[in-house]
């Protein structure tokens, strides 16, 4: 299970103390990245350049209603720093108003500033009806993305089974499908893996692979 995480800190008031556990933590239990707000990404590349550990950064977080220009901006400023990979908020109030066109043109140009680095497309599926989850998912394979992702962990709710799963059967198996927010135990995460998800999003992972109870402040 321990490929499949991102292991995930992405609170306003995370320390350069804290973010360098998170990196040693994923050093030591081989998780997949680490996913760090922007500002980290040079100090967390530096700090894993000699392990496997992928540098995994957010843009648009986590309200996505950044322009699309500062997205852009954002996401090459990121990737000339270290990162690896994109999770990129859609803007939520142009799904809500179908306005699909600006979505896939927003993605289209995200995805081509990231070039050969991955890119996941956060949805906030919390907020969103069955019906807009599919439609963002054929949008989101349209337009390049990598992967679809469930939640910021900042909003109303975070990932389902019953939303990986509907997600999953829309992309089939040619993207990947990230269940992130709310995943704390290692039962969560197994659920999450077999219905769909290729990678996890969590801020619990160390108790997530050991079985522990996780931490109050795990997300």
């Amino acid at each position: 299970m321990n490929h499949y995480i991102d292991h995930t800190l992405l609170s306003a008031n995370a320390t350069t103390n804290q973010i360098n556990t998170l990196c040693d933590e994923a050093h030591q239990h081989q998780f997949f990245s680490v996913c760090i707000n922007p500002g980290f990404v040079e100090h967390c590349a530096q700090r894993l350049k000699a392990s496997n550990v992928k540098i995994c950064t957010v843009i648009g977080f986590p309200l996505g209603a950044n322009t699309t220009a500062v997205k852009v901006f954002e996401t090459k400023n990121a990737i000339s720093s270290g990162a690896d990979e994109i999770d990129m908020v859609v803007n939520i109030s142009d799904v809500l108003d179908a306005n699909w066109n600006k979505v896939e043109q927003e993605i289209r140009a995200i995805k081509e500033a990231c070039g050969p680095q991955l890119l996941k497309v956060i949805f906030e599926t919390c907020l969103l009806t069955n019906e807009q989850i599919v439609e963002l998912c054929n949008i989101s394979q349209r337009a390049g993305a990598d992967f679809v992702k469930t939640s910021t962990g900042f909003s109303t709710g975070g990932a389902t089974v019953e939303h990986i799963k509907l997600m999953r059967d829309t992309v089939g198996k040619t993207m990947g499908v990230k269940a992130s927010g709310g995943v704390r135990t290692r039962e969560t995460a197994q659920a999450m893996i077999d219905a769909g998800a290729s990678r996890i999003g969590a801020s619990a992972s160390v108790s997530i692979v050991s079985g522990q109870a996780p931490a109050a402040h795990d997300y």
